[in-house]
């Protein structure tokens, strides 16, 4: 072999071993830290600017989740206005865990046959409620009228949907029927009720005291409609496959989650302008101190999801046509939940 063919030789030789690390760190994911001589994946968390989002908002201004992931995960998050979007990004791998609504929890476990998503948690129960303008008075008013919702299929709009079907009045999903069923932005619908567009809106906090204030009545408060007026208004879901891949992520992201439930219960009025800051940056409307601790009121942070409402919920999506047959069995998976509030001495909740 000549020296110019051992050259020729050796060059291969590199190329070939950079071709294969290449491959290996394609198939791996990131490389390690320099730090921790580990890999670290990123944890993409979606969640909305509303008050019954407090626990994800208190957890990310506050840094606890950041913390509580560093070294296993970096934190990556995503805004979203109602479920059936931020469940889309859940599908197509654009965000890993999500807080949520019911409704849309529901729908994304029965539409991938039970394998896409799990709850690992609770967040929020409350906060929900049917604003009218002053001059309806009760059900039978709202025939002919224009109510709004965040979304078609999220959980304000199973919500409004069936309570109006108990009252015997019709609507579709395409916005006819004898009530005319809007879904919006809620900082559209905050526009709307103002202009005389729509005539109410089942809405989550702070969007119920908004509306509120800016002349409107509750005509029907969601927790009345509930067992001891608890009902789940927000959990958090995870990707299945992210969970088994990333079990030390879950965890330590459900670490945070439970500080940061902590932090709001702890210190309600610290969490109030934590969350009343971050919204009036997210959506660029900052909400009045006093409109804040109103809307607070009717909310319960909890790390325990209320499955038995969430089941409920999916008889409520049958019966007006949003939701078909629905085997639940496997949605929840709170053992990593449970671990976590063991290990600070912190009441574990009921697996379904």
């Amino acid at each position: 072999m000549t020296g110019m063919q051992a050259r020729r030789r050796g060059g291969l030789w590199v190329a070939l071993v950079v071709a294969v690390m290449a491959v290996v760190t394609a198939c791996t994911g990131a490389p390690a830290t320099e730090t921790t001589g580990r890999s670290q994946v990123a944890l993409r968390l979606g969640y909305f600017p509303n008050l019954t989002h407090a626990t994800a908002i208190v957890g990310i201004d506050k840094g606890i989740f950041a913390r509580a992931l560093d070294g296993t995960a970096t934190l990556e998050t995503r805004t979203f206005n109602a479920g059936p979007a931020a469940i889309e990004s859940l599908f197509s791998g654009a965000v890993d865990a999500t807080y949520i609504g019911p409704g849309p929890t529901t729908n994304a476990f029965v539409r991938s046959q039970g394998k896409a998503v799990r709850v690992i948690a609770g967040a929020t129960a409350g906060g929900a409620a049917l604003v009218v303008k002053p001059s309806i008075r009760d059900a039978a008013a709202l025939r002919g009228k224009r109510i709004a919702t965040p979304q078609l299929g999220n959980t304000q709009d199973i919500a409004l949907r069936y309570w109006l079907r108990q009252q015997g009045l019709r609507t579709d999903t395409s916005g006819g029927g004898e009530v005319n069923v809007v879904p919006q932005e809620n900082s559209q619908t905050v526009q709307t009720f103002a202009t005389g567009d729509i005539d109410g809106a089942w809405v989550p906090e702070p969007y119920v005291s908004r509306l509120v204030r800016d002349g409107g009545k509750v005509l029907v408060d969601e927790r009345t409609l509930w067992p001891g007026g608890r009902f789940v208004t927000t959990n958090l879901l995870v990707r299945t496959a992210f969970l088994e891949e990333h079990p030390d992520a879950v965890a330590a992201l459900l670490r945070g989650h439970v500080e940061a439930t902590d932090v709001v219960n702890r210190d309600p009025a610290g969490a109030q302008r934590t969350v009343a800051e971050s919204i009036g940056r997210l959506t660029g409307k900052p909400l009045p101190a006093d409109l804040v601790a109103a809307a607070w009121k009717p909310l319960t942070f909890t790390n325990d999801p209320i499955a038995s409402s969430l089941l409920e919920g999916a008889k409520h999506a049958q019966a007006v046509g949003l939701l078909g047959d629905a085997n639940l069995d496997g949605l929840y998976d709170l053992g990593p939940l449970n671990r976590v509030l063991a290990a600070k001495g912190e009441a574990t909740v009921v697996q379904p």
